[in-house]
């Protein structure tokens, strides 16, 4: 695993953030962008945009039939103390599909319940852009270049 590293954004974070509940072992890294990792939260409130027209895909935790099984992968609901590997979380801080909130809410559970032999658990919040990083190709390159810097230096390349 020391060589194995992971990325997913948005509902891909979900996916990140379930498999690194279940086996972090497995992974050196993780990069984690505008994770959508607090299911319950965001899909139990209709205020926020695209909760109620993603009910169909994702299920309303509101309804006794959905609640059990969201609560069962959401990843916030289920960090454990257990030891994490080197995680870098992306935010920005207007995205209006997963709201900055939710990564900075993971990090902090996360750090609050990793083990002390756990890897680096950072934070990057972009204060300027949405959910689709920044719209300009200079600031896009430098935020890939800063995740392929923690990738490599995790990874000791």
């Amino acid at each position: 695993p020391k060589n194995i590293a992971i990325e997913g954004r948005s509902a891909g974070g979900l996916l990140m953030g379930a498999v690194l509940n279940m086996r972090p072992d497995l992974f050196n890294v993780a990069i984690a962008g505008v994770p959508f990792v607090d299911v319950m939260t965001t899909m139990s409130d209709p205020s926020i945009p695209l909760t109620v027209v993603e009910w169909e895909e994702w299920g309303n935790p509101n309804e006794e039939k959905f609640h059990d099984y969201m609560n069962s992968y959401s990843p916030i609901e289920n960090v454990i103390e257990q030891r994490y590997p080197n995680i870098l979380i992306t935010a920005g801080l207007h995205d209006p599909r997963v709201a900055y909130w939710e990564a900075m809410k993971w990090c902090a559970t996360l750090r609050e319940k990793a083990s002390n032999d756990s890897g680096l658990i950072l934070l990057k919040t972009d204060l300027e852009a949405g959910h689709f990083s920044a719209s300009d190709r200079y600031k896009y390159l430098k935020e890939k270049a800063f995740e392929y810097a923690f990738l490599f230096d995790c990874l000791d390349l």
